[in-house]
């Protein structure tokens, strides 16, 4: 006589896969902070022309397909972008060739000098990637080491201690104004 194997009941199975799976989708976390965070101007019309800004208010950032950095004509290393974009945006000693700087008043500051700098990137096609957002990089902790001193100044805390009023305080008088334009084939073919 042949021995019957028992059947195993699987219809449960399903269920338990379609649990597992529910719960890792739920208390999974994913980090949705992908990305550079910059705000888009607002839409021209074609026919609009361009505003006109002091060429020494602009801190002209150029990266060719070689990776090589200019700044303002001159070839630099991108260890030194941090650094020389802060001192082009504050102009401590009032620079003739650096930004001018305008009054406003700003909730929580009362008159402050804000600077009109403004960052103009512009890279070419065969640019690598990882020398753009190395420049991208040396930008942004350029304006965060700024905001934490103003933030230090002024409360005695870094800026991401701050509450969202005094966060926006501060970025009204460090606006980050960084313009980057399409790419070109700066470098030929």
């Amino acid at each position: 006589m042949v021995k019957k194997t028992p059947e195993i009941n699987a219809s449960s199975t399903a269920d338990i896969a379609f649990l597992l799976l529910a719960f890792f989708l739920a208390t999974t976390t994913m980090n949705v902070d992908s990305g550079l965070y910059r705000r888009l101007p607002p839409y021209q019309p074609d026919n609009t022309e361009a505003p006109k800004y002091a060429k020494r208010n602009i801190l002209q950032v150029l990266v060719n397909r070689n990776n090589q950095l200019a700044i303002n004509g001159e070839l630099a290393d991108v260890s030194t972008l941090k650094d020389r974009t802060i001192e082009f945006i504050l102009n401590p000693n009032n620079n003739e060739e650096l930004p001018q700087k305008e009054v406003k008043t700003i909730e929580l500051f009362g008159p402050v000098e804000v600077s009109k700098g403004i960052v103009s990137l512009q890279s070419d096609k065969g640019t690598s990637y990882e020398m753009y957002i190395a420049v991208q990089d040396q930008l942004t902790a350029a304006y965060s080491e700024m905001r934490n001193m103003k933030a230090n100044e002024k409360w005695g805390k870094n800026f991401d201690q701050l509450t969202t009023e005094q966060q926006d305080a501060v970025k009204a008088v460090i606006p980050m104004a960084i313009s980057e334009a399409e790419p070109k084939n700066i470098g030929g073919k």
